[in-house]
């Protein structure tokens, strides 16, 4: 049971979990997809990011990568960046690989892919590697106070 979970619960919202068996030196989005059989258009990862002394999680779908100009433009500033893995984990209560916008030790703004919208359910992680939760994008959006916008750009191959 993860504090995600335990959100989800509490909150009464309507989410499904699937667990699968993480190998280490895998790619975490890619493998949960694969591992799941999920179009990785529907698996959104959580990335934490810092704008202006400020941190921020960035949520787009794994096909894709996260377009650092696209979020420093939603959030109306010059530059943003990868935070250090370190200050993420101690942010968010969460291991890299596990991370999500749910029910971590210090809520963060929220930005989302737009793309989010375009499917029924979203997959993300559960809290903890080898763990994802699948529920509403309109849930997701509520619960996290998410901003939608354009982040997501195509992986380069």
């Amino acid at each position: 049971m993860t504090p995600a979970i335990r959100l989800l619960q509490r909150e009464k919202i309507a989410f499904e979990q699937h667990p699968y068996d993480h190998e280490d030196n895998a790619s975490f989005g890619d493998e949960a997809a694969a591992k799941l059989g999920i179009d990785p258009v529907r698996m959104f990862k959580t990335l934490v990011c810092k704008a202006d002394g400020a941190l921020v999680m960035a949520l787009v779908p794994v096909a894709a990568r996260l377009d650092l100009k696209l979020l420093a433009k939603a959030l109306g500033v010059k530059k943003a960046d990868m935070a250090d893995p370190g200050v993420a984990e101690r942010t968010t209560g969460y291991v890299v690989g596990g991370i999500t916008p749910l029910g971590g030790r210090k809520a963060l703004p929220v930005f989302i892919d737009e793309s989010l919208v375009s499917h029924e359910t979203v997959f993300l992680s559960a809290g903890r590697r080898g763990l994802q939760l699948e529920l509403a994008p309109a849930d997701l959006v509520r619960l996290t106070k998410a901003t939608l916008t354009p982040l997501a750009e195509p992986k380069s191959q």
